[in-house]
């Protein structure tokens, strides 16, 4: 396992990491959950994503009990949450100072924490103005309650925004997003943020590097029983994700993951990996050893040569366009 600074901050994450939406608290137990993460740390991972939204605040239990109970150093572990879907209450949804504040404190109480490491606006608020969520922010950190905040599919003009407002006032400023990236899903991460990178250093998190599980093949021939799409809630994602067409380009990647000896859901997490500008991949598992072939993913980093990207962007046509000499 290797360590990238996020963006351009000091603090360094595994280039792979864990995160609990849909199965702490849901999909997976405690037990289980405790032998992912086990394993996850034995294999060098130490970023561990969650948010109070994940199974109504029910994965930040499951993994504070989880981290008590292995018994890790706090110094070798970076864990995050997002705020957003608190409750049903007025104030218990958004970026408002009220609700910022009493999230994270929340977070902090179901995690067994004294302070996050990251913490993100896991959705852009047009309720409350930016102004208010990055002093809300700012105050957070120097209660020493976060040490980084940052956002969650923000548009890049909203990430400025937040940004300038954050020097002009001698604020904390975002340092990080968590988007959506996969093969089937670049423009924003690939595109839209490129300046961002370069002009204010943001570092990403990744979430979805398998479209939903889509990528690993596992719906080529169905929906099976016991797969997140097959839980209550998630309907969307049979509606929106495992289309026909989608499912036809994925079955196309099968020749390739064959010719590079990994399986499909390697090739996916190392085509999103090999991005230079992804400070951290997270991955989900339901097992230890699905994280364990998780984790195997960074061997074939290497292989994804120009032509097997090539190949790839063949097949799902969809590479963004950047311009002269892309």
């Amino acid at each position: 396992m290797k360590y990238k600074r996020l963006g351009n901050a000091g603090i360094k994450l595994s280039e792979l990491s864990l995160g609990a939406w849909v199965t702490y608290g849901g999909q997976v137990g405690e037990d289980m959950a405790t032998k992912c993460m086990a394993k996850a740390f034995e294999l060098g991972v130490n970023f561990y994503d969650n948010a109070e939204a994940y199974a109504h605040g029910n994965a930040e239990l499951v993994m504070g009990n989880v981290i008590k109970k292995l018994g890790w150093t706090r110094s070798d572990i970076v864990v995050s949450s997002k705020v957003f879907w608190g409750g049903e209450g007025p104030n218990d949804q958004g970026l408002s100072r009220k609700h910022v504040y009493e999230a994270c404190r929340r977070s902090l109480k179901r995690l067994q924490l004294d302070y996050l490491d990251l913490f993100f606006c896991h959705r852009p608020d047009p309720n409350t103005p930016i102004e208010e969520t990055v002093r809300a922010m700012d105050d957070l950190v120097h209660q020493g309650l976060i040490l980084y905040w940052g956002t969650s599919e923000w548009t890049a003009a909203d990430i400025m925004r937040a940004h300038a407002i954050a020097r002009e006032l001698g604020l904390t400023p975002p340092q990080m997003e968590q988007p959506q990236y996969n093969m089937f899903h670049r423009e924003r991460v690939e595109k839209e943020y490129l300046p961002l990178y370069r002009e204010i250093g943001l570092g990403t998190t990744i979430w979805s590097p398998l479209a939903s599980g889509l990528l690993t093949g596992k719906y080529n021939g169905g929906i099976p029983s016991g797969s997140r799409a097959s839980l209550p809630g998630y309907e969307w994602i049979r509606d929106s994700v495992i289309t026909p067409e989608k499912v036809s380009k994925v079955r196309k990647l099968e020749p390739i993951a064959k010719e590079l000896g990994c399986t499909m859901a390697q090739l996916g997490l190392a085509w999103t990996r090999r991005n230079d500008d992804v400070s951290t991949v997270i991955t989900g598992a339901t097992t230890p050893e699905q994280v364990g072939e998780n984790m195997a993913s960074l061997e074939y980093v290497s292989a994804l040569t120009p032509d097997v990207l090539a190949r790839i962007d063949g097949i799902f046509e969809n590479k963004p366009d950047l311009g002269v000499g892309d």
